[in-house]
């Protein structure tokens, strides 16, 4: 007995040598019919025909041993009992794809002849993909002989009588059927029909019956609806005159609060301008603050530069000093040139004084104009509070407004308009309210703002002070060690001159024997003039003499560079010019340091320079001519003169 385990239509490719590939749908059966051979239980068949032409037919008998030398060619990995279950497989995947463009699985039919006649032709499933068109399965068909191609229509006209005779058995079976169900509707539609009439007798007496009580009930009911309907015109027009009339008086008393706010409103407005202008007043005061904080800071600047300029000065004076000091007959022009800048510095501090009183003046006014602040905006800060006191009790009076006209409105309709006017009324209020709240806070700003501001002033202002405060303190010491260098210096030169000159030769002393410093070269070994130097502050000079050698020695605090003249060589020895560095002054007494501390002379960015301090000891010295140690004693005059200032 044959087994059909497929039988669709197919699109297959078809193709042979002459004409072009085209595509037509061929019919494909798989079936598994018993074989002759004993030993091979079944073989497959595999038949291609076509619906619209009877006379194609390819068949294929696949028994064991013909799989085993396809399945050696074409490199199969199953079995015979599994190949047809693949091969349907494969033709499925075949159906799925064969709807799309590109279908990924398809069928070939090619044929080495020009047409399909009498020569075998070979059945392929091909897999395209991105590389090549892999072929799975290649069957090679023989097309059906005379004889095959009877029995396959004798088996096509069986298999249609068969068809016809199940479709005759089953047209007569439905024709029962519907006799059948035919009668019995008849039936049930004659009972129905009668079942009908009766109902539409008894639904017409009922109706008649029914209407005729529903006449009286509906008179009866007319007549009540006029009575009610009378009475409650006359409820509805109490009712409308009590809501006219309360109408009336809630506008009356909106018109009144409505008045009441645009007057506070007037009163806020006035205030807000009032408020404005203050705080222009402010801001025009604080700008002027600001341009006397900015000529402050440049008076600083300046003062900087020139205590730079000073301290250069003050460089090039110690250089000159040093000279000086070496030089014992200009203590008198020094003393002079101290006097002057005694009177100098006595003018600088009146200048500083003046600089304080007109310092002061300023802070008082500043602190005037910052007290005036403050009371403008404590009375700004009242207003606020007020303002928004006012607010609050404003905002409860339109909720409770808003309250109310809420009910009114359920009440009547026609009220809805006036209504909703009044509430955008209000709600316009309540912005403008909340705008004004707005203002005062940035006012309220910018009132803190101003406070920073004047905070910032008076720091600035305490900070001058300090300064000035620091300056007046190191121009008392200054002149305290101007007054003890000057007392030092005039008992030293008097001790000097009155001492007597007898050691020193009479006569002139040639030019040749004068050192680089302008002293005799022939003074000998016997007169040691030791000279130290400050680097900040000359100090006094002192002359001794000792016994028939008048021994010239120039004094200073700290021990410095000793240069010996001996009147009997006239050439110095090197040896007695001792190269020491210079030292800072101490005092004779007890050791201590004479002179400011080095912390005063460090420069400082918010220092105030000292004017006019300085200036008087610029003195450039020339080297002075040969001394005349004719004389017994030297006089001023003498010194002079060969000691010009």
């Amino acid at each position: 007995m044959t087994e059909l385990h497929f039988n669709k239509r197919l699109q297959v490719l078809v193709k042979n040598r002459d004409i072009d590939e085209r595509r037509s749908v061929i019919r494909i059966s798989i079936e598994l019919q018993p074989s002759s051979n004993p030993v091979h239980r079944k073989d497959l068949v595999v038949r291609l025909t076509d619906d619209s032409d009877l006379y194609f037919l390819y068949n294929l008998v696949i028994s064991e041993e013909d799989f085993q030398s396809l399945k050696v060619q074409q490199g199969l990995l199953i079995d015979f009992t599994s190949f047809p279950q693949k091969f349907i497989d494969l033709l499925e995947q075949c159906i799925s794809e064969q709807d799309k463009e590109n279908p990924r699985f398809l069928l070939q039919l090619t044929s080495a002849s020009s047409a399909f006649d009498h020569s075998p032709s070979n059945l392929n499933i091909v897999e395209t993909n991105a590389f090549k068109h892999l072929t799975h399965l290649s069957l090679k068909l023989l097309p059906g002989s005379d004889t095959d191609i009877k029995k396959y229509l004798a088996t096509c006209l069986s298999t249609v009588k068969e068809e016809k005779q199940q479709l005759e058995q089953k047209l007569r079976k439905t024709e029962e059927d519907l006799t059948r169900q035919l009668n019995y509707a008849q039936q049930t539609l004659s009972e129905k029909s009668r079942e009908l009439d009766k109902l539409r007798s008894e639904w017409t007496s009922q109706t008649t019956s029914l209407s005729s009580r529903h006449m009286h009930d509906l008179t009866a009911e007319r007549e009540k609806a006029l009575e009610t309907q009378a009475r409650l015109q006359q409820q509805n027009e109490q009712l409308r005159q009590e809501l006219e009339s309360s109408h009336n008086r809630s506008t009356q008393q909106l018109q009144t609060k409505v008045s009441e706010l645009e007057t506070a409103n007037r009163e806020l407005t006035d205030k807000k301008y009032k408020s404005d202008s203050t705080i222009r007043d402010l801001k025009a005061k604080l700008a002027s603050l600001e341009e006397e904080c900015q000529r402050s800071k440049q008076q600083v600047l300046s003062l900087r530069r020139e205590n730079s300029t000073l301290d250069t000065e003050c460089h090039e004076k110690e250089r000159l000093v040093n000279q000086l000091q070496t030089r014992v007959a200009v203590l008198e022009q020094e003393i002079k040139d101290k006097d002057q800048l005694v009177l100098r510095t006595k003018e600088v501090l009146e200048a500083t004084q003046q600089q304080r009183n007109s310092v002061e003046g300023n802070v008082e006014s500043k602190q005037l104009q910052i007290s005036k602040l403050e009371a403008t905006v404590k009375s700004l800060s009242e207003e606020l509070i007020k303002a928004n006191g006012i607010i609050k009790k404003l905002q409860g009076d339109l909720k409770a407004l808003v309250g109310k006209i809420k009910v009114k409105n359920t009440v009547t309709v026609s009220q809805e308009k006036i209504l909703q006017e009044t509430t955008e009324k209000l709600q316009r209020e309540q912005r403008e309210l909340q705008d004004a709240q707005q203002r005062l806070r940035q006012k309220e700003e910018e009132v803190i703002k101003l406070k920073e501001q004047l905070d910032a002033t008076v720091q600035k202002l305490d900070e001058s002070r300090e300064v000035l405060k620091t300056n007046e303190n190191v121009i008392t010491w200054l002149n305290k060690q101007l007054n003890e260098n000057q007392l030092s210096r005039k008992q030293e030169v008097l001790g000097m001159f009155e001492t007597p000159a007898a050691g020193l030769r009479t006569g002139s002393v040639p030019h040749n024997m004068l050192d680089s410093k302008g002293f005799p070269s022939s003074l000998g070994q016997g007169f040691p003039i030791t000279s130290t130097i400050n680097s900040k502050y000359p100090l006094p000079l002192s002359c001794v003499s000792s016994g028939p050698r008048s021994v010239l020695s120039v004094h200073n605090q700290t021990s410095g560079p000793k240069v010996q003249f001996n009147p009997m060589s006239a050439k110095p020895s090197a040896a007695d010019v001792s190269p020491t560095a210079l030292s800072q002054p101490s005092n004779k007494e007890n050791g201590e340091p004479v002179g400011l501390d080095s912390k005063y002379f460090e420069r400082r960015d918010d220092s105030i320079p000292l004017r006019g301090l300085l200036p008087s000891m610029h003195l450039n010295r020339e080297v002075p001519k040969p001394l005349n140690t004719a004389g017994a004693k030297p006089s001023a005059s003498a010194a002079s003169a060969y000691f010009p200032g």
